[in-house]
């Protein structure tokens, strides 16, 4: 059976990629993987997958010629989903900068390192409704992530979900939460051609995930073939296969 998503990065499958394959295989997604040290061959680039996912995987790994041709496949209806980390959009390297995804994708990309550590609480916000997060109480009750890559969405593109950081400080009276002026993106969706393109800042694993991973007022328990099993919320199981389901135009 043809795989719907071709998934690289994420270190390995007994690893961070652990989390999310186990929710597609919990969502009846079918993929194949790449581990983040291994170089993306001609042959795969040919299977017609509905969506790729590019997590935490370095540029590098693409052989020549490899990101055109992917972009091209964007342009034609494959979808992409790029998730946040230190390999992912700019990163400590500048890993996608000077690529022509840096085209595709919904969102403007830093020139140098965009790496976003917060060692306060960081909250998500509900910019908008939208099939990706339709039924999740994203407004009523908001996560914390743990970090994020500093995007800007293009003007074309919808941004869905924003970040917003919190200064905290204590007192004898207790404690004071100060929100920053300003949000950052945090999932930004568009299109390229007929391809859906998505951009997730955050990372789906720890530790940037932060908080998210347990959102839920259930516990899903899932594993996929070879990889570690996981104990996650349930809603941040069903955000996850949503934005999966929604760049590989099956929702």
């Amino acid at each position: 059976m043809k795989k719907q998503i071709l998934y690289l990065g994420d270190t390995a499958i007994k690893e961070a990629a652990s989390y999310l394959a186990g929710i597609m295989t919990y969502h009846n997604l079918t993929f194949d993987y790449l581990a983040s040290d291994k170089i993306v061959s001609p042959e795969m680039l040919n299977v017609e997958y509905r969506a790729i996912i590019i997590s935490d995987y370095p540029s590098a790994n693409f052989p020549p010629g490899q990101l055109d041709l992917l972009t091209k496949k964007i342009s034609k209806g494959t979808g992409l989903l790029m998730i946040g980390g230190w390999e992912s959009f700019t990163g400590l390297n500048r890993e996608y900068t000077q690529t022509t995804l840096a085209e595709v994708l919904p969102v403007f990309l830093q020139p140098t390192d965009d790496r976003i550590n917060c060692p306060q609480p960081c909250l998500i916000e509900k910019n908008q409704d939208h099939e990706i997060i339709a039924t999740l109480p994203f407004d009523q009750h908001p996560p914390t992530i743990g970090g994020f890559n500093l995007l800007r969405a293009k003007p074309q593109a919808e941004t869905i979900l924003s970040a917003r950081r919190f200064s905290v400080s204590r007192s004898s009276t207790g404690y004071t939460f100060k929100p920053f002026e300003k949000s950052d993106p945090l999932l930004v969706v568009g299109h390229h051609g007929q391809g859906r393109v998505t951009a997730f800042a955050s990372d789906v694993a720890p530790h940037w995930v932060g908080g998210l991973v347990d959102w839920g007022d259930t516990r899903v328990c899932a594993q996929a073939q070879n990889a570690n099993a996981i104990e996650v919320g349930n809603w941040y199981a069903q955000f996850f296969a949503n934005v999966v389901k929604w760049t590989a135009g099956l929702i």
